[in-house]
């Protein structure tokens, strides 16, 4: 099955993997699941991290690396991704996290959160 990390879950995966709970390193752990992150994610770390958010301090370009280097999948952000955008219904105001649901929707790949406001949404998503 493909996995598409949100933001936060990606930043813990790679960097405080003892944020995770033991049944969420064993779902990213298990090599039946392709791990992949959007280049959303990439982008709002990069913004966030620029305003001095304390939960974004990460180098997105030594994050993409690293994560490449682990076998993680890259998303591209496609017109179709934006266009899904439009169609979600309020529940979330995260520009970011709506995209990630988005790209999930058209994808068909189950989105890995933390956040139980993503669940709500049509999508397939795994709140971890």
């Amino acid at each position: 099955m493909k996995l598409l990390l949100d933001t936060q879950v990606l930043l813990w995966a790679a960097g405080r993997p003892d944020r995770l709970s033991a049944a969420a390193q064993q779902m990213l752990n298990n090599i039946e699941h392709e791990l992949c992150y959007s280049v959303a994610s990439l982008w709002e770390i990069s913004i966030k991290n620029g305003l001095g958010r304390p939960d974004f301090q990460a180098d997105a370009r030594l994050l993409r690396r690293g994560l490449l280097d682990q076998g993680y999948l890259e998303l591209p952000i496609s017109a179709a991704h934006v266009q899904a955008v439009g169609s979600l219904p309020a529940l979330h105001r995260d520009p970011f996290d709506r995209l990630l649901v988005a790209q999930a929707m058209v994808e068909g790949i189950a989105l890995v959160t933390s956040d139980a406001r993503l669940v709500q949404y049509p999508a397939p998503v795994i709140r971890i």
